[in-house]
């Protein structure tokens, strides 16, 4: 009888035991599921944050328009250190500074004439361009060209980018010559340009050398191209003219 109740009581430790052990198993189990399921979560919320930033940051891109500038060496900032001191460069970080959502594109080309635009402008064109100002024509007037090649010319550029997008505004820059091309050549060459806005009804800058042009010290050894201080000018003539047609779209 004595082993007996100890075999019992042997027993019933060592089912007791056992039931402790099933116990703790299966809380371990539990806390085990629990914590993974956690980390699911906590993986899939950080994919699905990192999902919305990517998602944000292209729309924000896709929200931006593009001001193009299509011109000569004037806008491609020819002689300068850095070609982002040229004004349309100067224009992106005054736009940046405001927080507008605008890019600017730099198409200025060193040496282009009118007929070299009109050549490439069907290329230029295989973009989306909200703005764009054509500055061309210094260069047709420094060699002498024939006025009305110089405004067939940027007429035939117009007509391309209006039949391109015929929502896309377009600004012209006037252009004037130094007195020693002969009085009624710059006199009809300065006209060329008023005259072209006017009858197509665009944006137009009166001379985008005012307070540069013929300037010593706003201008390089050349006395054609702008310096950096001189550009900075520049971009202010510009964007007289460019800040309006920009809230007029806001």
């Amino acid at each position: 009888m004595p082993n007996s109740k100890i075999t019992q009581s042997l027993l019933n430790s060592t089912v007791s035991n056992y039931r402790n052990l099933l116990k703790f198993c299966y809380f371990l189990l539990l806390f085990v599921m629990i914590s993974c399921g956690n980390n699911t979560k906590s993986k899939a919320t950080v994919e699905t944050n990192e999902n919305a930033s990517t998602e944000t940051e292209t729309t924000e891109k896709s929200k931006n328009k593009t001001i193009l500038f299509f011109g000569d060496s004037i806008t491609a900032g020819y002689g300068l250190d850095d070609t982002n001191d040229a004004f349309p460069g100067i224009i992106q970080t005054k736009i940046d500074s405001l927080g507008l959502n605008y890019v600017v594109v730099n198409s200025g080309l060193s040496g282009e004439t009118s007929a070299g635009g009109k050549s490439r402008i069907d290329w230029i064109l295989n973009q989306d361009i909200d703005i764009f100002i054509l500055e061309l024509g210094a260069n047709d007037g420094l060699r002498g060209l024939p006025i009305s090649e110089t405004k067939a010319n940027l007429q035939a550029i117009i007509n391309a980018v209006k039949a391109k997008s015929p929502a896309t505004k377009i600004l012209l820059a006037g252009m004037q010559l130094p007195p020693n091309m002969g009085q009624d050549y710059t006199i009809q060459f300065k006209e060329v340009f008023s005259d072209l806005a006017s009858e197509n009804k665009i944006g137009f800058i009166p001379f985008i050398l005012k307070d540069v042009g013929g300037i010593k010290e706003l201008n390089q050894s050349d006395g054609i191209h702008p310096t950096a201080a001189g550009h900075k000018i520049v971009a202010e003539n510009v964007w007289e003219v460019l800040s309006k047609v920009i809230n007029a779209e806001s």
